[in-house]
């Protein structure tokens, strides 16, 4: 992606991404393997334009981070 080149993003269901409990419980309405999230896996970081809104919205309330708001915050977790 232009936004941050050194990012590796793929996309998963929530089940092959083996997400947090804290996300997964908010989740609670949807099927694990039709949600789709595009993200860094290493870095923790998503791509909400190819996420599922709802699990965008439950990633935000996590130590995960949007990838603009990853730039934005000086890409944490950087070396």
């Amino acid at each position: 992606m232009e936004i941050s080149p050194e990012l590796q993003f793929k996309h998963y269901s929530v089940a092959e991404a083996k997400l947090p409990a804290d996300v997964v419980m908010l989740l609670s309405d949807v099927s694990l393997s039709d949600v789709e999230i595009c993200c860094d896996l290493e870095r923790h970081v998503f791509y909400a334009g190819h996420t599922d809104e709802k699990l965008a919205d439950a990633l935000r309330a996590s130590h995960w981070f949007e990838v603009r708001d990853w730039v934005a915050a000086g890409r944490p977790g950087e070396n």
